[in-house]
């Protein structure tokens, strides 16, 4: 994996892409599957440089962080990837662990027989010490996943690992994450605050063009022009009783303003051309 690199102040673009499956490890003859596992599936157990851990129940701070990052990325996966939390992956000879959410490309990888491995993977830090979490992304990085993030909770800070310096790389919380996986960039604000969380998503559904989003925003456009047309109709009928010399007192001038049903000032503006009085107009009397 490469540096990430920077084509305007704010946006984060993807490194060049390179073969995943690809994974060398020294002195090992054939690199394991991603999914020869060390450890039992479906356990706590994992894995990592010969070190066998227990990945334990989080805490608030850590739960409530990683619910959120799974929201963002679920929404931001584009067609032909699939999104995973805390997927088993075999990143090396003696690491067996899952990353806290990944991106992969859909299917099975006919050059392993296996599914493909992660494109991109998140880490959520709260206890977490910085030496586990960098281990992990050398492992993670080493195996071919070509970016890995890592959202420090107590901090507030979003890094990714550069490989190459071997060192974390601080994100802005303005910057964005772009990749070929991804629909559209993930604001990195979106991974430390649920208003933004919420705010990229519904952006991501939009993008997508989902029906049910679709389906609204058209309510809300149809909903829109008919009030827009009723207010402008009110406005005529308001003209006309004046020209009329028809009183129209407050009270029932803000009645006819705050009409949205646009049959009913039709039905007024035909009764003005010919009524004495604005009971008439309005048929108070029933």
């Amino acid at each position: 994996m490469t540096d990430a690199k920077r084509t305007a102040p704010d946006v984060l673009l993807a490194p060049a892409a390179s073969r995943t499956g690809a994974a060398h490890f020294p002195g090992a003859a054939r690199s394991p599957g991603v999914s020869d596992h060390l450890v039992e599936p479906e356990t706590r157990e994992e894995m990592v440089r010969g070190r066998r851990v227990l990945a334990l129940p989080a805490l608030p701070p850590h739960a409530d962080r990683h619910i959120e990052l799974d929201y963002v990325v679920r929404a931001h996966v584009r067609d032909g990837y699939v999104g995973s939390s805390d997927l088993l992956t075999r990143f090396g000879a003696q690491s067996d662990f899952a990353t806290d959410a990944c991106i992969r490309k859909d299917g099975v990888d006919p050059a392993t027989g296996q599914r493909y491995l992660e494109e991109i993977a998140f880490e959520v830090v709260s206890t977490q010490s910085s030496a586990n979490v960098t281990a992990r992304a050398e492992e993670v990085t080493s195996r071919g996943v070509r970016r890995m993030f890592a959202i420090f909770v107590t901090a507030r800070e979003v890094r990714e690992w550069m490989p190459a310096e071997r060192k974390w790389s601080k994100l802005g919380p303005g910057d964005l994450i772009d990749d070929p996986c991804l629909l559209r960039p993930i604001a990195v604000e979106a991974l430390l605050a649920a208003a933004a969380a919420d705010d990229a998503v519904a952006q991501a559904l939009i993008a997508k063009k989902n029906s049910v989003v679709m389906d609204y925003g058209k309510l809300r456009q149809d909903a829109g022009e008919a009030q827009g047309l009723a207010q402008g109709l009110a406005k005529a009928l308001l003209t006309i009783l004046a020209a009329r010399g028809i009183d129209v007192p407050e009270d029932a001038r803000r009645r006819i303003l705050h009409t949205t049903d646009g049959a009913e000032i039709h039905r007024w503006l035909t009764r003005a051309a010919s009524a004495n009085c604005l009971a008439e107009v309005l048929d108070v009397s029933g």
